[in-house]
Parts: C-alpha cells; sequence; structure tokens
C-alpha cells in the first residue's frame, strides 16, 4: 500500500509524529504539538462536514451536523461546540480543544487499540511512573512520513487536501524538525508556504478543505503568538 492508513485521523497522525518510536515519549523537536492537535480535531470536523467556519472576520464555528463520527475525541469536541452558551471563533476551539485533559493519553489509546502503540510505563527519576507509547507497528508512521517527504521535497504540482493540512500543521507547530533536517527545511521554504496557504491542495475547491487549510494557518498564528510570549517573560 502507497498510502496511510485510510482509518487513521489527523489527530492520531499528528501524534504518531511527536512521539518517539522507541521510549514512546514525545519528541523533544516536536514544538507545540498539543495546538497541532486541536488544529487537527477542527480539520477532522470540517472535513467530516460536521460544522462550518464563517467567512468573515470573527472565524466563528457553527454546527452542521451533530450525528457523531464514531471516534470519541471527535464526538465529544463536536458536542462541546454545540452546547457552548455561544459561538466561539476557530481559534478559540484550537485553544479549547488543545488543553483537553489526557488529550495525548486518549489519542494515544486509540493507537494502541490499533496494535500501532503499546500502553507501557517507565520510571522517571526511580521515583515516578508516567505513561509512554512505544511503536509496536511502525508501517503507518513509516508511509506518513514519506507522504510528507514527496509533499516537502518533490515539485509535483499538486498535493493530497488531507496531506497539505497535515504538513501545514507540523510546519507550524515544529513537528517537522522532528523528522527532517532543518537546514532542508530551510531551503524548501517557498514550498512549505505554498502548501500552508492552500496553493498545491489538488482539487481543493471544497469549503471543507478550504476552511481546513484555514484552521492550519490559524494554528500557525497561534502557535508564533506562544513562542512570543513565552520569549518575552
Amino acid at each position: 500500500m502507497g498510502t496511510a492508513r485510510t482509518d487513521l485521523h489527523l489527530h492520531e497522525q499528528v501524534l504518531l509524529l511527536a512521539l518517539r518510536d522507541e521510549k514512546g515519549t514525545v519528541e523533544s523537536r516536536a514544538g507545540w504539538y498539543s495546538l497541532a492537535l486541536g488544529g487537527a480535531i477542527l480539520s477532522e470536523l470540517l472535513l467530516a462536514g460536521s460544522i462550518e467556519i464563517a467567512d468573515d472576520k470573527n472565524k466563528l464555528v457553527s454546527v452542521v451536523e451533530p450525528r457523531g463520527l464514531g471516534d470519541p475525541i471527535l464526538d465529544e469536541c463536536l458536542e462541546r461546540i454545540g452546547t457552548a452558551r455561544r459561538r466561539r471563533s476557530a481559534s478559540d476551539w484550537i485553544r479549547s480543544f488543545a488543553g483537553i485533559k489526557r488529550l495525548r493519553h486518549r489519542v494515544a489509546e486509540g493507537l494502541c487499540r490499533r496494535r500501532i502503540l503499546k500502553d507501557s510505563e517507565d520510571k522517571v527519576l526511580l521515583l515516578f511512573t508516567r505513561k509512554i507509547y512505544p511503536t509496536i507497528d511502525p508501517a503507518p508512521e513509516r508511509r506518513l512520513r514519506e507522504q510528507l517527504r514527496r509533499a516537502i521535497f518533490q515539485d509535483s504540482r499538486t498535493v493530497n487536501p488531507r496531506v497539505t493540512i497535515l504538513v501545514a500543521l507540523a510546519h507550524a507547530t515544529g513537528l517537522l524538525r522532528a523528522h527532517f533536517d532543518a537546514r532542508d527545511l530551510k531551503r524548501r521554504k517557498h514550498r512549505l508556504d505554498r502548501i500552508a496557504k492552500g496553493d498545491l491542495a489538488g482539487g481543493a475547491t471544497r469549503a471543507a478543505v478550504e476552511a481546513a487549510q484555514a484552521v492550519a494557518v490559524m494554528t500557525a498564528i497561534i502557535a508564533s503568538s506562544v513562542v512570543t510570549t513565552t520569549a518575552v517573560h
């Protein structure tokens, strides 16, 4: 098979990229991966046609199809949007989803059920026990990295829309640096910028795909503002 597993959602793909394969801990170069998870969840709801984002400066999110999607995390987030006291912006929801309690563990647990990761524990300083998720089936992430590599380092005129969204989220939050040489990425900056803007998304004419691409751009803005604030303080 030449494509990534179709049953992996964007937030699951993001976590695979963020975790060290053998250690099962978050890669130190993964940057603001939690924001990538938040953006990925909102993007999935858009791609599924469950929500829409207003095409104005406020970018308020509305539920258009409240039926669940069969994924516990996506269904919870969809319910959060539907039951909120007031409509909130896409940026607000990215931050909100990124801050969901135990989000990393919940996404990892789903990948454990698929036998891609293993639920394990280790000791920190011989005192504290922590959950880790080493890889037991490297094939899905291997295919995923190959898709990213082709999208970034080859000069194809179009890129699969879902891959463009993942590239944009991973680029915005530092995840790409965990898998590709920083100098190589710098040399492909123009290409990465075009992907992030959706210029190369083949067949990306559906409103949901375009909106999901916009979510990736919003995630980049949020991540950069967090970095700036952290640097100042």
